[in-house]
């Protein structure tokens, strides 16, 4: 069966939080005042794991500080953190950060340190310096071993078998460069003897850290170690039509050891996708024009400096092919005239732009330049490349049709080919906006079309671009790219259409003639006025809201932005209710609708459409009578118990989330199910009187079968229906029924109370909340474990304490295991007192409460008088033979300056272990000869430990 009972304690505490590691460590370094550094060899698992206590259960989250403080690298939502096969550059500090909106965040942070060993690359240089008074060459060689690693490498030179070390060798000098990381690393070979031709051997050593391996390279020096160098077998520029294959041939000509050849392309480009590469050769099939550009082919052997070879491709073609008609410049006039100067322009892109060639033709037949046609052409230099055609003195023959044909010399490539027709009807453009068209009003989402009407012969390219608004905020703002993202759009029918339209789009368009296929003359253009309404935006577009019946409530819904923003109107409803209807004054932002006194009909759905010409924006509120979840206490002492072999308990406790909001919580439904099982077992646990908020509320869960898990999901029940429910897994842990402990850490005590029956309450303190202003003599300066944040149980004993009044701590209700056929078993019941003060005549005292039949104190430790500034351990031997409580007492003593302390008080099952060297008997006055056996074994530890 299951029995409940319900305690007032109100519970609320923020977070604490630690970090423990389950994954593959090589050393875990606790650094007592900054923090821990975990070591891990590259390629193993991390995994750490936070632990936090608090209540409600805090929030976890892991995050990695790379760098900088904003450079966050990653973020997690879960306990564990974990990675497998670790890289270099996940190493950094972890922080993991627990929070439940009380106090501070709880945050705590580790350093991981990812341990590596790279192969190591042994590099040759030489210099050769000339020496002025002998005529011979000195040369020196160097030979540097580099290997990445982490921690620092430690480098070991051997020629042949015989370690190198500085000093050995007179030939030979070994140092380390002040600017590099690591030990020993460049050997200089002064003045080359033939001896030092030989096999070298860098060996490279993290000193097996993490159970790294040594490595090693080798290196043969000889006199034939050579520098690379290479050659192409190419023309260069290399020029090839579009389509070809083209093979790029590089070959070693010298360097030992031999030399490895590579292809790229500079700043990083990647080679062409459809490339081969073997060796020093590199194919391109089908070659493209977006292939063409400057390729290298660079030759290494760690002798020297790589060499380096480039060559150009040249893809040939023709692009962009485009005209223009110049009218007479001389006269202020953009038409073309009988008897005046009329100039045709021809332009096309070409590669390479040396083999670019133009002719022109007359209506087809080919035109040769003479004194009234005048034939020109830019330099070949300059590209684009551009052909003029000159008619001095236009006469009515020369009407017609003139093409411009774009050609490569060497072929390979079509030609391109434009016409221009020159005739009375060849007028410059101009540019009209249809009727109606220049103020366009539309709606976000649909589709428009910007219309420029251009007449003229011939029509040329128009350009749409957007124009800035005057005023402030434009020369604060960026030029603004038009619907694409460009600057400017070309359009040859003189729509520009926009699909999918946004508020974004509204503004001015500007349309206008380019020179390109039509006259070069000053740029036509007109203005379009784009106006982009969208209905309102509100907020909040979905709530929920929980009241009991007869409350009194208001909903709001604000209007962030509409456009047209005026003549708005409002309509709340509930359900498909109508409940009001008004229009916005200009003033307002927000219509609110009141609920006087709520009753079963008003709870639902309430909704709030606030309209515009372009549409309806919906405020949605659903006001509900359901109670918030219940939010389980995870950091209950001694949770689990157990009183039977195969069986276990459980102490179920839980506060309930903002009881008030809604009606009283009557009961709460219990549902349990066995993990890997499908039934559910469910009851209620009915609710006396009103739940108050931070109350923890307490159910004994029993009959539970060891080793099984169980979810338990509670649910409270309002005279409104069930509200929302919470899980929890509960699981058996064998370790937590052997041992309560409890450092007053939190500030339900761990179920500890205070005795009714006493004269006044021991009060849970911390070093950092005392008053030593009055009373600097007395009380401890930080909890037993040195922690100046750490709470204890304190009696204090000014006024208006007077001596002989006691104060009583109550331990939770223990059940002991005794049976009919074993002896009663022993506990060990041991703590920390601090008893220190010149007026302590204080007693501290330690009974056993059994609750039998009747209930029975014993007195079972005892201690009177100044024990000193410290803490002190006592361990006593308890036999109970029933369920039992352990009671702390404090009397006070004759004077002001002298306090009690406990902390840490823990009981276990077994005797009690390593006692203090200098036993001290303490006997309890018998109380009866039953009792008296008991106590002549009691043992109390005193064992004085200076912190």
């Amino acid at each position: 069966g299951c029995f409940l009972f319900l305690s007032l304690w109100m519970v609320v505490s923020p977070p604490t939080v630690r970090i423990v590691h389950s994954g593959q460590a090589c050393n875990v370094e606790e650094e007592r005042y900054s923090e821990r550094v975990y070591t891990i060899k590259e390629g193993e698992t991390l995994e750490l794991q936070c632990l936090v206590t608090g209540h409600p259960r805090p929030q976890i989250r892991w995050t990695k500080t790379a760098g900088g403080a904003s450079d966050r690298e990653s973020s997690l939502h879960n306990e564990t953190l974990r990675i497998e096969n670790i890289n270099r550059h996940q190493g950094g500090r972890y922080y993991c950060k627990a929070e439940n909106g009380l106090g501070s965040p709880a945050i705590r942070s580790i350093r991981v340190d990812v341990y590596y060993l790279d192969d190591p690359v042994i590099t040759i240089h030489q210099s050769v310096g000339e020496a002025k008074e002998q005529f011979y060459f000195e040369r020196t060689v160097f030979l540097r071993c580099v290997a990445n690693s982490n921690p620092p490498v430690h480098y070991t030179w051997r020629r042949g078998r015989e370690v190198l070390s500085q000093g050995s060798d007179s030939g030979v000098e070994i140092y380390e460069p002040f600017f590099t990381q690591g030990e020993t690393k460049i050997l200089k070979l002064k003045n080359l003897r033939p001896q030092d031709y030989a096999d070298y051997t860098c060996f490279s050593s993290v000193r097996n850290v993490c159970g790294i391996e040594d490595k090693s390279a080798h290196f043969t020096l000889s006199n034939r170690t050579a520098p690379p160098s290479i050659k192409l077998l190419l023309d260069d520029p290399l020029v090839v039509n579009p389509g070809e294959t083209i093979t790029l041939v590089c070959v070693a000509s010298g360097g030992e050891p031999h030399p490895s050849l590579k292809w790229m392309r500079p700043d990083g480009q990647q080679l062409p996708k459809r490339s081969v590469v073997k060796g020093g050769t590199l194919t391109i099939p089908a070659v493209a024009i977006d292939d063409g550009g400057v390729y290298s082919c660079v030759g290494s052997n760690n002798v020297g400096n790589p060499a380096k070879k480039t060559t150009t491709i040249l893809v040939r073609g023709l692009r962009k092919g485009r005209f223009w008609i110049t009218p007479d410049p001389y006269h202020n006039d953009d038409n073309i005239q009988i008897g005046r100067e009329v100039k045709i322009s021809c332009q096309v892109e070409a590669t390479p732009p040396e083999e670019l060639q133009f002719s022109w033709l007359k209506n087809g037949r080919p035109l040769r330049s003479s004194e009234r046609m005048v034939i020109t052409h830019t330099d070949t230099d300059v590209s684009p490349g551009t052909t003029n055609l000159d008619i001095i003195d236009l006469k009515f023959t020369d009407f017609g049709t003139y093409t411009c044909v774009a050609s490569l010399r060497n072929g390979g490539t079509p030609e391109i080919s434009i016409d221009v027709n020159i005739s009375s009807t060849t007028v410059p453009p101009e540019l009209t906006i249809p009727r109606g068209r220049s103020h366009l009003i539309t709606q976000e989402g649909d589709t428009v079309d910007l219309q420029c009407l251009v007449s003229g012969k011939p029509k040329p390219i128009i350009l749409w671009s957007r124009v800035e608004e005057s005023g402030v905020a434009a020369a604060a703002a960026a030029t603004a790219l038009m619907p694409d993202g460009s600057i400017q759009t070309e359009s040859y029918d003189g729509i520009l259409r926009i699909s999918n339209v946004t508020r974004e789009m509204s503004g001015t368009y500007r349309c206008q003639t380019s020179q390109y296929n039509g006259f070069n003359v000053k740029p036509r253009e007109a203005l379009i006025q784009l106006v982009v309404q969208f209905p309102p935006a509100v907020e909040p577009v979905h709530t929920e809201i929980r009241q009991a019946l007869g409350r009194a409530f208001s909903l709001t819904c604000r209007l962030l932005r509409a456009h047209p923003a005026r003549l708005l109107r409002y309509e709340w409803k509930l359900g498909t209710r109508l409940l009001t209807v008004g229009q916005f004054s200009d003033q307002r932002d927000d219509t609110n609708y009141h609920v006087r006194a709520l009753n079963r009909e008003g709870y639902g759905e309430y909704t709030c459409d606030i309209t515009n010409e372009a549409g309806a924006g919906r405020c949605t509120f659903l006001v509900t009578g359901k109670a918030y979840p219940p939010e389980f206490y995870y950091d209950t002492y001694s949770a689990l118990w157990q009183n039977r072999p195969r069986v276990y308990g459980f102490k179920l406790q839980w506060t309930q989330m903002e009881p008030n909001a809604v009606d009283r919580i009557l009961a709460y439904r219990l549902g349990i199910r066995q993990m890997g099982q499908s039934r559910w077992w469910e009851q209620e646990i009915p609710m006396e009187g009103t739940i108050q908020k931070g109350e923890l509320l307490t159910y004994n869960l029993t009959e539970l079968i060891k080793p099984e898990s169980y979810l338990v999901r509670l649910t409270p029940i309002t005279r409104y229906g069930e509200g929302d429910s919470t899980e929890r897994i509960i699981t058996y842990s064998g370790r937590l029924s052997r041992e309560f402990q409890c450092g007053f850490e939190d500030e339900a005590l761990c179920l500890f109370s205070q005795d009714k029956n006493d004269v006044f309450d021991w009060t849970r303190h911390s070093a950092a909340t005392r008053d030593t202003k009055y009373t600097p003599n007395t009380g401890p300066s930080s909890d037993h474990t040195g922690s100046k944040q750490g709470f204890y149980m304190y009696i204090e004993t000014s006024r208006p304490r007077l001596e002989g009044d006691t104060a009583r701590l109550l331990s939770p209700t223990f059940n002991s295991k005794s049976s009919p056929v074993s002896n009663n078993p022993t506990y060990c019941f041991a703590f920390y007192y601090h008893m220190y003060g010149k007026h302590i005549g204080e007693t501290l005292n330690i009974f056993l409460r059994q609750k039998g039949q009747a209930v029975t104190d014993t007195l079972v430790w005892s201690l009177t008088g100044n024990q000193g500034d410290r803490w002190c351990q006592a361990k006593v031997n308890i036999h109970p033979t029933t369920a039992f409580q352990m009671v702390i007492e404090g009397v006070r003593g004759s004077g002001i300056e002298g306090d009690i302390a406990i902390d840490d008080v823990t009981i276990e099952e077994g005797e009690c272990k390593d006692p203090p060297p200098n036993n001290l008997r303490s006997l309890a006055p018998p109380s009866s000869p039953h009792i008296w056996q008991h106590c002549i074994t009691l043992i109390l530890a005193l064992i004085g430990q200076q912190r």
